[in-house]
């Protein structure tokens, strides 16, 4: 079972070269062990960006990033990053999908298919498993994805707007599972999401990033119980406080330019 991670990114500044305007500056985020942090803003603000730096995937141009005092200048099997297209192997599957990263890490068939079997039943997949992905509907796909990122036991899963392409209805339920799961396994969840209602239902702490360059404008402790729902009072009172809190973040003359990107 994975341990979490405490997430110390520190002053963490972007270029894509030094000719371009800044993407943001300066921004310093911290998180503690197991906790489920999504940072929202409108297009254009970074988040993406950042996500991307904390995985390992962009360099920064100033700043670090720190998992457990680990400085991060590289992927690794224990952050795994999650993006909008699920990128499966059509020809596979399910079952060789979920399992490529354990083959090529080396591990004997005997552990790869017990490890394999237990992520393709924590998404709730154990039918399909000996179908090709090709024939899942879109947010099967997407669990497919998902199982295949926890079959390496990570201690952060990062998501890129993961969910945007699916139906409301299939957006929900990943949602509400996704964050029971990583409150089940113990592993950190650094999300990034334009959608409101989605990162009340999955968040601890909400980061509200605004401007041009970036910034995060906001911090939010979202102190609900589990299950959320999102027509209980609870969930209803956050989500009308931070519409207003992202509508004046995005609004404020730091981020007039970036609305429009």
């Amino acid at each position: 079972m994975a341990n979490g991670v405490n997430i110390n990114i520190t002053n963490l500044t972007h270029q894509y070269s030094s000719k371009s305007p800044f993407t943001f500056k300066d921004v310093s985020i911290e998180a503690k062990a197991g906790e489920l942090l999504v940072i929202i803003g409108r297009s254009g603000c970074g988040k993406s960006t950042l996500l991307q730096i904390a995985a390992g995937l962009l360099k920064t141009s100033e700043g670090e990033v720190h998992f457990n005092d680990e400085l991060i200048t590289k992927t690794s099997p224990r952050w795994v990053m999650m993006f909008q297209a699920p990128h499966l192997f059509p020809w596979m599957t399910v079952e060789r999908n979920v399992g490529i990263g354990l083959h090529f890490a080396g591990w004997s068939k005997d552990k790869k298919n017990e490890r394999v079997a237990e992520a393709i039943e924590l998404v709730g997949l154990q039918e399909y498993a000996k179908n090709n992905v090709q024939d899942l509907s879109g947010g099967q796909q997407q669990r497919v994805a998902l199982a295949r990122s926890l079959v390496m036991d990570p201690d952060l899963l990062l998501l890129d707007e993961p969910f945007s392409a699916l139906d409301t209805f299939t957006r929900t339920a990943l949602q509400k599972d996704v964050r029971a799961i990583a409150k089940k396994m113990g592993f950190n969840l650094m999300m990034v999401t334009h959608d409101i209602d989605e990162a009340v239902i999955m968040a601890d702490r909400i980061l509200v990033m605004a401007g041009s360059p970036g910034e995060i404008m906001h911090d939010i402790n979202i102190d609900l119980k589990d299950p959320r729902e999102r027509e209980s009072k609870g969930v209803k009172d956050i989500r009308k406080n931070l519409m207003q809190v992202f509508q004046d973040s995005s609004s404020s003359p730091s981020s007039a330019s970036s609305a429009d990107k």
